[in-house]
């Protein structure tokens, strides 16, 4: 819903920058909250230092290929002008389905952990909403093409979660372990190369910079509440 939610909107109205890159600031304040408060401790009670190497590891490096291939599009849209954004769509399809995983992962390992998660990743999804609606518009796609393709990729977040759940099922161990490492790569690869990076590219100001540790307060305060 925060998906198509930012889609509708930023079809009728791009945000400024500014007011993207405030959003952009709180996500991953919220987002790092949920990867320190409820992430990490999951993985300390294991005790499995070589399924956390292994996570992380994979995690980082699937992240790192995602954005080669992000970048690799990217370039070939700009080669060939009027492809639609093909790129686009679909390297915002491939994150999107990777927080449904993330997602997926977080109500295996427990209803606390999943529940601040999709809190947590509720923002970034509504930011991909308007990213992607922005940039269709950009392109001379019309209104209604860019909502329904804004809600056509929404629905690979409950696909992703349905199959990261089923697959960390009943995990414990030492696979457990990697699952849970492999999310908190992706989490923080998430706030600090994509959320933040492009955050910076708008000019800071107290209050911008203020978002990030506003995230991270309003999301540890509703932990402690709960």
């Amino acid at each position: 819903m925060a998906t198509i939610l930012g889609g509708t909107f930023a079809s009728f109205r791009t945000p400024s920058d500014k007011v993207r890159s405030f959003v952009q600031h709180f996500a991953a304040g919220v987002v790092f909250a949920a990867v320190a408060g409820e992430l990490l401790p999951e993985i300390t009670k294991e005790h499995q230092p070589v399924g956390v190497l292994i996570g992380f590891v994979i995690g980082v490096l699937t992240m790192l290929a995602v954005r080669q291939f992000a970048e690799r599009r990217e370039r070939s849209d700009e080669a060939r002008p009027g492809t639609g954004n093909v790129g686009l769509i679909l390297v915002v399809g491939i994150d999107v389905f990777i927080d449904g995983l993330l997602i997926g992962v977080g109500f295996a390992a427990g209803a606390k952990v999943g529940t601040l998660l999709v809190i947590a990743l509720t923002l970034e999804l509504l930011f991909l909403g308007v990213s992607v609606a922005s940039s269709l518009g950009q392109a001379g796609a019309s209104r209604s093409r860019a909502i329904l393709t804004v809600a056509g990729l929404s629905l690979l977040v409950m696909v992703g979660a349905l199959i990261g759940g089923t697959l960390a099922q009943g995990l414990s161990g030492l696979t457990l372990e990697i699952v849970l490492s492999f999310g908190a790569a992706a989490l923080l690869f998430l706030v600090t190369e994509e959320l933040l990076t492009e955050a910076h590219e708008v000019k800071e100001t107290p209050l911008i910079t203020a978002a990030f540790f506003a995230g991270f307060v309003a999301l540890y305060l509703l932990e402690l509440a709960q």
